[in-house]
């Protein structure tokens, strides 16, 4: 049966990978990988993460799709978008078991919700970030500059996308508004039902480019998918007209190939989103302001009353407006609080690990004593 399984995949042409986002640098992995392996009983697959199921994942490999169990005994967090390293199973032809994870291109992560201060992982090897509002009451220029901050700590290309122009009438206002946040950064404002926009968005989706979709419920992120790949494949539900708020339709991640090239990344809605470590997408974002900070005539000004205060001085004369100065002092706080929170954490686990460090020495002192006696 072996042999038979065998000789058929011989007779599948392999998938291009290339069409999935391989490049050179996992090429070069890869080889380092096959050249230094330990043992070859096992033919080795590689793979990315297409979709993400909780327990299993649906990974795309040579051979065509493979189902992978999430790995239960490490710490490690695979996401859609993660390049994999399997086994192919024995007896099982469409199943794989984890060997390893390639290194990441780049990544997107969060604070988890809930009491734990730990990182999640949204999304790995994006290239572009596609951050989806719509132009109703989901319009929030704030809730916007958190995810261009954590887009640019990712390392991946923001480019903001404003849905459902055709029911705003002064979008103009809303893009010069993101062009003042997001300096430099793409805007566009499109529909999905009326078409417009959606040409201007296509080359951005080029073969290998991978691009993914965040923003709040409800945006359109589902439905922009639908519309580029030319068929409802992805569940959708619309906006409630009462009060604009989105509803969850998108519930797991999805990494889809896009019929022209190029693939999307379609993920939940985010209800809140709380910086991880951003310290370089800080310093991208708010650039302005710490040099700013670096012009004042302390080193330890506070920017209120102290003269030499270049903070105080772009304020009185609008070169720094008050909105964005207030913004970067909560995010401060917010990434303070983060750090004060893990050094605790830390200080716990340093604690609890010295504790069982002691108690396990006390331990062998008595077996030690015992062996003696006898």
């Amino acid at each position: 049966m072996k042999k038979q399984n065998k000789k058929q995949n011989e007779n599948i042409k392999a998938l291009d990978l290339t069409l999935y986002g391989w490049h050179e640098q996992l090429e070069s992995q890869w080889i380092e990988i096959l050249n230094h392996r330990e043992t070859i009983e096992k033919e080795l697959l590689r793979g990315r993460i297409l979709l993400d199921y909780g327990q299993r994942f649906k990974v795309v490999t040579e051979n065509g799709e493979k189902w992978l169990e999430r790995p239960t005994q490490s710490a490690l967090q695979l996401v859609v978008g993660d390049w994999v390293i399997m086994t192919a199973d024995e007896y099982q032809e469409d199943e794989a078991h984890f060997e390893g994870l390639m290194d990441r291109k780049t990544k997107f992560s969060r604070m988890a919700s809930g009491t734990e201060i730990k990182e999640q992982i949204v999304a790995t090897n994006v290239d572009i970030v596609f951050l989806v509002q719509s132009l109703n009451k989901d319009f929030n220029p704030r809730r916007l500059e958190r995810y261009l901050i954590a887009t640019w700590e990712s390392g991946a290309t923001p480019v903001v996308v404003l849905t459902k122009s055709d029911l705003c009438d002064d979008f103009l206002k809303h893009i010069q508004t993101v062009h003042e946040i997001a300096v430099g950064v793409d805007v566009h404002a499109i529909s999905s039902l009326t078409g417009a926009g959606i040409e201007a968005i296509k080359p951005y989706f080029k073969k290998g480019i991978t691009v993914a979709l965040l923003g709040s419920s409800g945006v359109g992120k589902s439905t922009l998918v639908n519309t580029l790949i030319g068929s409802d494949i992805l569940e959708t539900q619309d906006i409630r007209e009462d009060d604009s708020k989105g509803r969850h339709t998108t519930t797991h991640r999805e990494l889809v190939l896009l019929p022209e090239g190029g693939m999307i990344l379609d993920t939940p809605g985010m209800r809140s989103l709380a910086l991880w470590d951003a310290e370089e997408g800080m310093s991208h974002h708010f650039g302005d302001i710490e040099q700013l900070i670096a012009s004042c005539k302390f080193n330890n000004c506070g920017h209120k009353h102290e003269p030499g205060c270049a903070v105080q001085k772009a304020l009185k004369s609008g070169q720094l407006k008050h909105e964005h100065w207030e913004s970067w002092r909560k995010l401060q706080r917010e990434q303070k609080h983060l750090e004060q929170k893990m050094k605790q954490k830390e200080r716990a686990l340093d604690k609890a690990q010295s504790h069982y460090h002691v108690k396990r020495e006390n331990k062998n002192r008595i077996i030690r004593h015992e062996s003696e006696d006898y």
